[in-house]
């Protein structure tokens, strides 16, 4: 990951991945958001917590 301190929060993104961007009020919180992201792109479904909606771009 390459990552650096906002005004507020740590910011971060995967080097392999850099559309995987997010953000944490530690490192550590920053890394597990990171992990998060990867595994729901890498697994291509939606855990039962998590909401889904279609956006126009």
């Amino acid at each position: 990951m390459v990552y650096r301190k906002g005004d507020q929060f740590w910011l971060g993104k995967l080097l392999e991945h850099p559309e995987i961007m997010t953000q944490g009020e530690t490192i550590e919180e920053l890394e597990e958001t990171l992990e998060e992201g990867f595994r729901l792109m890498a697994l291509d479904e939606v855990p039962q917590d998590y909401r889904t909606k279609e956006i126009a771009l």
